[in-house]
């Protein structure tokens, strides 16, 4: 190993050493990084001298066990499949790294990737059967426009999210609010094992750290905070996914709701939302057209694309007779070399597919992708 290596490995060893010191937040972390020059040399510094410059005692006292806690945590991550990036890393997302009070390590099961283009799409862990299907759709436009979605392995809105992503061949990341070896709840691990073959598992906590209650808050803001923007599809309005909706707000990304019957308690959130300024959602395009307007034909292609590949050959033969440049109904019956009655039926199934549209004068084209 390198001189060089060698001090980048002993620079992530301190890193994580700092970040499983208990009661060091990120932003007292990161204030003596800056003080003392490196994390190694917060590491290795005098109890007394730390002290002086106010850290509490008790962390203090932690920080002399920081590097025994790095290694046997490494070893761990290693175990588990894992790898881990440090706040100095290149490969830290730059979005994260932007906001007030980083994760100062993340451990990672996959290929976390870029996330500068990516939306978090969060909601109600009792979801209805609409919140399901909208996440869905939502994440499924998402990952065919190239985007990456970001969600938090939940039940409910969350794995509709990943599932949806993961059905369109796109990227999808899970933050979890456990250790990164734990997955919770435990009857997604197959869900799970599919996004790291897709995307990412990333996590702040130690190796092993249980689901609990107070660990979700903490996660969201990672969630909120790796993203362009944050779509809320069902949430109560005391939920975790209006904790990150607030936190994306904090950290200056857009908010989006989808608006629900208004008498379902699952729809207060949304709503609420909405009265507050967030962008109502009824389709793809909505969050596309605010975050990344280029991309809304790369959806329309992509939908056009799959819609043709379901035709029977009947519609097959019709939209060819269609063409490029469209014509006269009659035209087009002519090409199809059918009776009018079937030709008739099949542009009307290929205008409710949304493959052909009818323009005055009796004129049928192709619609755009």
């Amino acid at each position: 190993m390198s001189t060089r290596e060698l001090r980048m490995s002993e620079d992530a060893l301190a890193w994580l050493g700092l970040a499983l010191t208990d009661g060091l937040s990120p932003r007292l972390a990161g204030d003596l990084v800056a003080r003392y020059g490196s994390p190694g040399a917060v590491v290795h510094a005098r109890r007394q001298l730390l002290e002086a410059d106010g850290v509490p005692p008790p962390v203090a006292e932690e920080l002399g066990r920081a590097r025994e806690k790095a290694e046997a945590e490494a070893a761990r991550l290693a175990a588990s499949g894992a790898t881990f990036v440090t706040l100095a890393d290149a490969e830290y997302p730059q979005r994260l790294r932007a906001i007030s009070d980083p994760p100062l390590v993340l451990a990672v099961r996959g290929r976390l990737g870029v996330c500068d283009l990516g939306v978090a799409v969060v909601g109600a862990r009792r979801a209805s059967e609409y919140g399901r299907r909208v996440a869905t759709e939502l994440a499924t436009g998402l990952a065919q426009a190239g985007l990456v979605v970001v969600s938090g392995l939940a039940a409910g809105v969350d794995a509709a999210a990943h599932r949806g992503a993961l059905a369109a061949g796109g990227e999808t990341v899970a933050v979890l609010g456990t250790g990164i070896d734990v997955v919770y709840p435990a009857w997604h691990r197959d869900l799970a094992h599919a996004i790291v073959d897709a995307g990412a598992l990333v996590s702040e906590f130690p190796c092993g750290t249980p689901a609990l209650p107070y660990n979700f808050p903490r996660r969201n803001r990672i969630i909120s905070g790796l993203v362009a923007g944050v779509v809320v599809v069902e949430a109560a309005e005391q939920s975790g996914s209006l904790i990150t909706a607030r936190c994306a707000l904090e950290q200056g990304r857009e908010v989006f709701a989808v608006p629900g019957p208004i008498a379902r308690a699952e729809h207060r959130g949304p709503h609420r939302l909405i009265q507050q300024g967030a962008k109502l959602v009824t389709g793809v395009e909505d969050i596309l057209d605010e975050l990344a307007p280029a991309l809304v034909a790369r959806v329309a292609h992509a939908r056009t694309t799959a819609a043709e590949g379901t035709l029977s050959t009947v519609e097959r033969q019709v939209l060819a007779a269609v063409g490029g440049d469209g014509g006269h109904v009659d035209e087009v019956i002519r090409r199809a070399e059918l009776a009018a009655g079937p030709a008739l039926e099949t542009l009307l199934a290929l205008e409710l597919r949304g493959l052909v549209e009818q323009e005055p004068g009796k004129r049928f084209r192709r619609r755009a992708a």
